[in-house]
């Protein structure tokens, strides 16, 4: 009898392990898509300009007063596999509402690109833009203040 009880004990401790090993399995098969499905980018540099002469930016913005209508560009340098041709996107916040999206091309392993946004008198408050890949994955962001 007292077999036959270790026995059952065992049976409920095998099937234990089989739940355990199936949701290993699963949390792995969720893993590994998202790797997948990345790009392989990296945004090596991100600015906030006021201008791009030659294809760079000529400043670095984090505070800019807001008594007239301003241009800035979010300026980007990626790094990313040979053979890469895909989309990044730009994404600007007031605060927490979104003012603008762009999405933009990558097309190399190393690629500049940038977005522009008019912002008009007396918006003032906290921005940032989030630079996002082609599967909606944040890269990087930067933020900046118009007071």
């Amino acid at each position: 009898m007292k077999y036959e009880s270790q026995g059952l004990k065992g049976e409920a401790m095998g099937e234990a392990m089989k739940r355990f090993l199936i949701g290993c399995i699963l949390s792995l098969a969720a893993v590994f898509p998202a790797f997948a499905e990345d790009d392989g980018i990296r945004v090596t540099e991100i600015v906030i300009t006021s201008k791009i002469v030659k294809g760079k930016p000529i400043d670095s913005i984090k505070r800019l007063s807001s008594s007239t209508d301003k241009n800035l560009y979010c300026f980007i340098r990626t790094l990313a596999p040979a053979g890469t041709e895909t989309k990044v996107t730009h994404v600007w916040y007031k605060g927490t509402e979104k003012a603008g999206q762009f999405e933009l091309p990558v097309k190399g392993v190393k690629w500049r690109t940038y977005s522009k946004k008019l912002i008009p008198k007396g918006l003032a408050g906290d921005w940032r833009v989030e630079v996002l890949d082609s599967s909606g994955k944040l890269l990087k962001s930067v933020k900046f203040t118009m007071n």
